[in-house]
């Protein structure tokens, strides 16, 4: 059963063209994702879908009496209210006869008023509806119902925001970004629910995990083209691959007969007969077809970071907390070189808190942080730029720098840094009031990368940017020959970039754990609730690989070696190029000298390792 229908319809800015003559229906049952690159009019299709906008041509229209519910990423709630007013503000009739009972339940001695209630709860089969209104709120941890929702963090308005749609029962469901503000526990719970249960969903989400295990149907907008991909996120990559595949085919066929037919007009005399004026209207369109081609634009990234010492950031014995609530203590740990750390936990642990420590923008109750002399932070944080009024894009780059070091001594300058993330030339004179959410992180991301930092922290990176900036960003990641720290709630993110992870429990406990966010997983379901409090030492030979003669440790020494390598080579080059000082002396040489030959036999040791671990993995 058709529930909406999108009927050709266009949107533009001015000279800016979103979309035009799109269709196509959302039917009863369907999880539909809607994907497009950041820029592309996501989130004005969702406005337009459900009111907030109009559409320059075309129509929506939807079926006769449904309800149909919207989930923004920043909800607008009354902040005067408390969770249960809010909650009993909503539009479904039921909520307001189990209002009536649970006051009547609250004053006993008013025996009429409670017998009216009981009565109605019968009448109305009120009853389940509000077993499912109490699980819903258990599951969503919305157990202090008294709590204003001006109190409310992000994570816990996002939670309200959802409960009161999920009571709701709406006929349809659209949803812009859903897992932005939740911890990893809330969207997996989410994620279980929507799969599990008979609803109609309409989404925009980067959140690929969640692609895959909810959606069913996947409609991307692609260069102005709708595609729809009946099947989840792994359908969707290897059938778009394919289009891709078959697109470019398609256009070498074009190129081989417009070379053929451009030799014809050539030789064409000026008469035209009515036949060659049919084939000069063909050539026309094979030309266009010939010509055509995807812009697919790939951000390169090959930064020439500043080299990074042998102590990088070390924590003493640090400790933090606010009031009653104890956010860690008693944490140590060193830095090394290459080390990829994922933070998780529930919201509320200290995850942001940590990483204000870290860079000393907050001070530790208890310990110290110590940073080595060649330390170079770039963080990202979740606030994002502070934007001038009326500033443009190129100027907001060129506060935090005009160039960035390119590797063999080339420079790239803050315009090409900006083109090879997709901000063309046009649009780097834009008002950055009127770039998309999205194309302001990519913004964001660009002011860090210009600074040439050696360690990146990346708080919640990858909230609002697009597929394909995922990508690039996480084949950077996978690149960078410094550390990087990332908070993430991003489960594809965090299994594709880190090593291991700081797991923030709460209380006061934090714990490492060697391996990525799925390994955490399996390993958690692995082990008997009562074992769970066992120290970390414990979990370090938790998991062995079946289909491998080297341990998991072993797999884990494996690819951090890699990194290692590759930033061991990077500092050889770099310290190769101090013998390039003319003012040298024969003593300064010699130390250095010796000082180089360490470096190359520290190298020559762990490549000697890689092949051992390698031929190992390979019988």
């Amino acid at each position: 059963m058709n529930l909406l229908s999108v009927e050709n319809i266009a949107k533009a800015y001015g000279e800016r063209v979103l979309f035009s003559d799109i269709s196509f229906g959302i039917n009863q049952g369907q999880k539909i994702a809607f994907v497009a690159k950041n820029g592309s009019g996501k989130t004005s299709m969702l406005n337009i879908i459900i009111g907030e906008d109009q559409p320059d041509d075309g129509q929506v229209v939807s079926r006769n009496g449904i309800a149909i519910a919207f989930l923004a990423q920043e909800p607008e709630l009354d902040e005067n209210l408390t969770i249960e007013e809010t909650i009993f503000a909503g539009n479904n009739p039921l909520l307001q006869i189990v209002k009536n009972y649970e006051q009547a339940l609250e004053n006993p001695e008013d025996t009429d008023a409670y017998q009216l209630a009981f009565d109605a709860m019968d009448q109305h089969q009120a009853w389940d509806f509000e077993t499912l209104y109490k699980q819903l709120l258990s599951k969503l941890k919305l157990d202090r119902l008294q709590d204003k929702v001006a109190s409310l963090s992000g994570g816990q308005r996002k939670r309200l925001a959802l409960a009161n749609i999920l009571i709701s029962k709406p006929d349809l469901l659209i949803l812009d970004e859903p897992t932005n503000h939740l911890d990893l526990e809330m969207i997996e719970w989410l994620e279980d629910y929507f799969a599990k249960t008979n609803i109609t969903l309409f989404m925009v989400t980067h959140d690929r995990y969640f692609l895959e295990r909810v959606c069913n149907e996947i409609i991307e907008l692609d260069q102005g083209i709708l595609y729809t991909y009946k099947g989840n996120y792994s359908y969707y990559l290897e059938k778009k691959d394919a289009r891709i595949a078959a697109e470019k085919a398609s256009v070498e066929k074009a190129k081989n007969l417009y070379t053929k037919e451009l030799d014809w007009m050539r030789r064409q005399p000026k008469a035209r007969t009515t036949k060659s004026k049919s084939r000069i209207d063909d050539f026309y369109e094979i030309k266009a077809a010939a010509h055509k081609r995807r812009k697919e634009h790939q951000v390169q990234l090959e930064i020439n970071m500043e080299r990074l010492g042998s102590k990088i950031v070390e924590l003493h014995n640090i400790g933090k907390r606010f009031g009653d609530k104890n956010l860690f203590q008693n944490f140590d740990y060193t830095f090394k070189k290459g080390e990829r750390i994922g933070i998780i936990g529930k919201n509320g642990t200290g995850k942001s808190t940590f990483l204000q420590l870290l860079t000393k923008n907050m001070e530790s109750d208890t310990g110290k942080v110590v940073h080595g002399e060649t330390i170079k932070f770039g963080y990202y944080t979740q606030k994002g730029l502070q934007i001038k009024p009326e500033q443009k894009v190129i100027d907001v780059i060129r506060e935090f720098g005009d160039y960035i070091p390119l590797a063999k001594g080339r420079q790239l300058s803050a315009a090409q840094l900006l083109e090879r993330f997709l901000f063309d030339r046009k649009k780097q004179y834009d008002f950055v009031e009127k770039l998309s959410g999205g194309e302001k992180k990519r913004l964001y991301l660009c002011t860090i990368l210009i600074t040439n930092p050696n360690f990146l922290i990346l708080d919640e990176p990858t909230n609002d940017l697009d597929l394909l900036t995922l990508g690039v960003l996480e084949q950077f990641l996978m690149d960078f020959p410094g550390c990087v720290l990332i908070v993430s709630h991003d489960r594809y993110f965090m299994d594709k970039i880190v090593d291991h992870l700081f797991v923030f429990k709460g209380n006061g406990i934090i714990d490492d754990f060697p391996g990525n966010y799925t390994d955490y997983r399996v390993y958690e379901n692995s082990i008997p609730p009562a074992s769970k409090e066992k120290s970390t030492g414990d979990k370090k030979n938790w998991k062995k690989d079946d289909n491998s003669r080297l341990s998991f440790n072993e797999q884990k020494e494996l690819k951090k070696l890699e990194s290692q390598i590759k930033s061991l080579e990077y500092d050889k080059l770099a310290f190769e190029k101090k013998f390039e000082n003319p003012d040298l002396c024969t003593e300064e040489i010699k130390a250095l000298s010796l000082e180089l030959q360490e470096l190359i036999d520290l190298i020559d040791q762990k490549t000697e390792r890689w092949f051992e671990l390698s031929a190992k993995q390979e019988q």
